[in-house]
């Protein structure tokens, strides 16, 4: 009895211990030293459910919000003491409960009392969204932390906005593309057709895909919402209460679902759902939480680290991979409480944050405990396996890329493993759907001490291009997509803290350093041709693409011109028969009519009218042929759109615009449709019209038909060559060019040989008409008229010199005196 009682002292005495030295606590207490007193302005915002949350911005690190019985915001960590959270009374938000909170950008939504609040922590200012007109309870959306990255921005402003457990067929849902500033009712395809209760809308861009979580009779499922996925719902799971989901950052398409009693993971962005499972070294304890009867407080996730902290006063960790996810219990600690929270401050670095009420003061302290990760791993109790892996690195990490239409992007990245152990890599793209690879892994070298190098090359392009899938797997071609390609381990241990997957984003779009320059390579000095008919009829410009100061290729795609100053005296050569269309061709006075204004054949006509317009700068050149030499004019261009005038002057070289897809055009690639497409439906009524559209499968070319200058707006408007709204300005000048003929030739001919038979006719019938009767009268008569007419210019002349005679400023009256003026 003596022993037992001696070793349950020991124990206690020492567990302490242990626990000061895996977990050192410290307080935070600033601002307290002189006694000010602070005051709680506004509404005090809480949170009501009996767990925590601890949401951290994904892309700074610094930027926190706990939600709990109080919320408090920090820009430091909490490295400060903080006054709860308040919302302005001026908001008028009637209960201030807090249901949901999501980092856009640079700014805080909060859904408080139904409706969604917009907190700007940089110009620390609230507002209030516009647009919802229906109670929400949640929002959702994601983080790019790519920085220089327009694409990143998008992703960042995309929030939804919905009622969770709302019946899908009857429920309102909402988007933004603003940040949550604005938002529009969103049109879910077929929603009233879906039986169900809603479990939350996702925007995933590791897929491109919508996805809504579909709960129906205690069974979840993702559906989304395009092509190839669209077709079915993705694999059911249990949902035995309501789940709260968590988007890892990275973009990579990995998922944690939760509540009390389930916590469940997905690495492709819910297609397939499984549950996390608590080992011990290699041995699988429990195959899920709920069988571990474990009841989760709060978790924190990064992009490759899971810890959660549970009410039984346990800690668990695990790391976050494409192998089912799991986790492991360290050593039993008293760390929880009603209020703590979990968030990860660097990879292998856990804090434990609990707030702290201070009777004396308003203002919160927070005590932290910092956890050791790796430290807790090499604990021989837990049978972790040493990490095999000694060095893995690329050069893509941290770094985004762009795949246009038939690119194709090649990556490396090295390996080293640990001396007597062989490693298997792992590449994996998010997006299957629309990006294809093919790696090659190899040895390349020794190290200092004896150790194998490893390289991967990794070759990347479209999926539909590889030529090795289904049509029913890969997405539409013409939908830009993007996708994140990661490159891991097999099997790696969880002691891996510090090697981390190597991830990079991929866009399979529009590459925004892509331009299109129009080069004049025929003129009289290139060609020795002299004749300006002739000149004309050889005349040609080359289309080509340069991807920022480098040729890239000459184009030959399928384009539309347009004369922007409205000088149509130019006409094309093909009609829609001799182009050997097999339906209705589009043509400029169709799609102006449609899109009521010119410049509309481009590339996404449904995004533009939502955006602002803008015109923007343009270049123009003219090749003027002069004797034996090329003379290039730069030439002042006026640009009106939308009542804005661009006054366009810059030297002599033609550049591409603006060729994002909000550019100044509006009919764009996805409307465009060609005659020479078996799907076109629209039957041939008219063969004999003009065909307009150049390059591409036919040799149509621009017939002019007058001298002068043309300036023309270009638009690559094949839908398969690039993403981008390849587009420019460029002029030509024209020589040689003749009139368009009103009448016909054998008109003219037949005039002119009517004129010389008349004027024979006359002056052979007029003499022996003069020698007549008649004719002496016709005679007599022409005389007298002669005699008067010289009569009358007579006296006029004589009166007007008469007048002339008169001193200035007098003349006679009718009187006969005088009269000064």
């Amino acid at each position: 009895m003596l022993m037992l009682m001696l070793v349950a002292a020991v124990t206690m005495w020492l567990r302490p211990l242990v626990t000061a030295q895996l977990c050192r606590s410290r307080t935070v207490r600033t601002g307290k030293v002189f006694n000010l007193i602070q005051d709680v302005q506004g509404d005090r915002l809480y949170f009501h459910p009996t767990t925590t949350r601890l949401i951290k911005h994904p892309c700074e690190k610094n930027i926190a919000l706990y939600l709990g019985k109080q919320v408090f915001f920090t820009m430091d960590n909490f490295e400060t003491s903080l006054l709860p959270f308040t919302i302005p009374t001026s908001m008028q938000v009637g209960v201030p409960e807090v249901t949901s909170a999501h980092f856009a950008g640079s700014l805080l939504l909060l859904v408080v009392d139904q409706k969604v609040y917009i907190y700007d922590y940089e110009n620390n200012s609230w507002s209030m969204s516009l647009g919802i007109k229906h109670p929400v309870t949640h929002v959702s959306g994601d983080n790019c932390c790519y920085t220089g990255s327009l694409f990143c921005v998008h992703v960042s402003n995309l929030v939804f906005a919905y009622f969770r457990g709302d019946q899908i067929s009857q429920t309102y849902i909402y988007y933004s593309n603003t940040g949550g500033f604005s938002f529009w009712k969103y049109h879910y395809d077929r929603q009233a057709e879906i039986i169900g209760s809603l479990g939350g809308i996702f925007h995933f861009f590791s897929l491109s895909q919508v996805a809504m979580l579909v709960v129906n009779q205690g069974k979840g499922m993702f559906k989304y919402s395009d092509h190839p996925l669209n077709r079915s719902f993705g694999l059911s799971f249990d949902y035995n209460g309501t789940l709260d989901i968590l988007i890892a950052p990275g973009q990579r398409g990995i998922l944690l679902l939760w509540f009390e009693n389930s916590l469940l993971f997905s690495h492709n962005a819910g297609q397939l759902v499984d549950t996390v499972r608590v080992k011990k070294g290699d041995q699988t304890l429990f195959s899920s939480i709920f069988e571990a009867k474990i009841t989760i407080h709060n978790i924190a996730v990064t992009e490759n680290e899971l810890a959660v902290i549970t009410r039984e006063d346990n800690l668990y960790y695990g790391n976050l991979g494409i192998v089912p996810s799991s986790i492991i219990k360290f050593a039993d600690q008293y760390i929880w409480s009603e209020d703590v929270a979990l968030m990860f401050r660097s990879p292998g670095t856990l804090e434990i944050l609990t707030p702290l009420r201070d009777t004396a003061f308003p203002a919160f302290d927070f005590q932290k405990c910092l956890v050791n990760i790796q430290a807790l791993l090499m604990d021989p109790e837990l049978h972790v396996g040493k990490c095999k892996i000694e060095f893995l690195t690329g050069e893509f990490i941290y770094r985004m890329y762009t795949i246009d239409m038939h690119s194709q992007l090649e990556l490396t990245a090295s390996l080293i493993p640990q001396p007597g152990t062989s490693l298997i890599p792992l590449v994996m793209v998010s997006n299957p759907h629309s990006l294809g690879f093919q790696a090659t892994f190899y040895e390349n070298g020794y190290t200092s001490d004896g150790n194998t190098k490893y390289k991967l090359d990794i070759f990347l392009k479209q999926q539909q291009h590889w030529g090795r899938t289904d049509s029913n797997f890969t997405s539409s071609l013409k939908k830009a997509t993007m996708s994140t390609l990661t490159v891991d381990i097999a099997n790696k241990e969880i002691s891996c803290v510090d090697i981390k997957p190597l991830s990079t984003l991929i866009s399979v779009g529009c590459d925004l350093d892509k331009k299109i320059v129009i080069q004049n390579k025929v003129s009289a000095c290139s060609m020795g041709i002299l004749d300006p008919l002739t000149l004309q009829d050889n005349y040609s410009f080359i289309i080509e693409k340069w991807r920022k100061d480098s040729f890239q290729e000459v184009i030959d795609a399928e384009y539309v011109l347009l004369e922007v100053n409205g000088q149509f005296s130019y006409s094309y050569s093909l009609t829609a028969q001799s182009a050997m269309c097999t339906s209705q061709p589009q043509n400029w006075t169709t799609m102006i009519k449609e899109f009521r204004g010119p410049f509309f054949w481009n590339r996404e006509a449904s995004d533009v009218p939502n955006q602002k317009k803008h015109c923007a700068w343009l270049v123009t050149a003219l090749s003027i042929p002069s004797g034996r030499q090329t003379q290039f004019v730069s030439l002042p261009t006026f640009c009106f759109y939308e009542k804005v005038c661009c006054l366009l002057i810059w030297p002599p070289v033609v550049y591409g615009v603006d060729h994002h897809p909000q550019s100044f055009g509006l009919q764009q690639r996805q409307n465009y449709v060609s005659c020479h497409d078996p799907n076109n439906n629209a039957p041939l009524r008219w063969p004999d019209v003009q065909y307009q559209i150049l390059g591409g499968r036919t040799a149509n070319q621009i017939i002019f038909g007058h001298n002068g200058f043309y300036v023309f707006y270009i638009s690559i408007v094949d839908p398969y060559y690039s993403y981008c709204q390849l587009e420019t300005i460029f002029s030509i000048y024209v020589y040689g060019a003749f009139p368009v003929q009103l009448v016909s030739a054998g008109v003219v001919i037949l005039l002119i040989i009517s004129s010389i038979l008349g004027s024979v006719w006359l002056a052979y019938k007029t003499p022996k008409l003069l020698r007549t009767a008649r004719g002496r009268r016709i005679k007599k008569c022409a005389t007298q008229l002669c005699r008067r007419c010289k009569t009358v210019c007579q006296f006029r002349a004589s009166a007007t010199a008469r007048a002339g005679t008169e001193p200035p400023g007098r003349h006679r009256t009718p009187h006969g005196g005088r009269s000064d003026h």
